[in-house]
């Protein structure tokens, strides 16, 4: 329902707040984003190990930029679709499923992106162990 001009808006505070709210409830309930999470977590690590480039941590952290926040948002399209729909509807697939396929292309660009950067530094970093 549209907030009328005469109403208070939430303090800033209180916005942060449902904000976080919205990011360690969907952390909480779903799937995906904790896998998406764990992959961060090992890309983050893996750069420190590999010892990637500046312009290599600033091209992963704008690939983090772009899944995880893609992620929240196909939970809200889901969450949303689902409560307009109880029931089967070919419209409400269709936005899920959009949502949905948003993140995976994403993701696989991601993941060709991240190939690119770490798997010539894994191939010399392996060579280097065995010399």
């Amino acid at each position: 329902m549209p907030m009328e001009n005469n109403q208070k808006r939430s303090p800033l505070y209180k916005s942060f707040g449902y904000a976080f709210e919205g990011i360690f409830n969907t952390i909480k309930d779903e799937r995906n984003i904790k896998i998406h999470l764990v992959v961060t977590t090992l890309v983050i690590i893996f750069g420190f190990i590999l010892k990637i480039s500046l312009s290599e941590w600033f091209v992963c952290i704008l690939l983090f930029a772009i899944i995880i926040p893609l992620e929240l948002v196909n939970t809200a399209v889901e969450a949303v679709v689902d409560l307009a729909s109880s029931e089967y509807a070919p419209l409400a697939k269709k936005a899920k499923d959009a949502a949905a396929g948003a993140v995976l292309v994403a993701a696989i660009l991601s993941a060709v992106i991240g190939s690119i950067i770490f798997f010539p530094k894994l191939y010399y970093f392996i060579i280097g162990l065995f010399n």
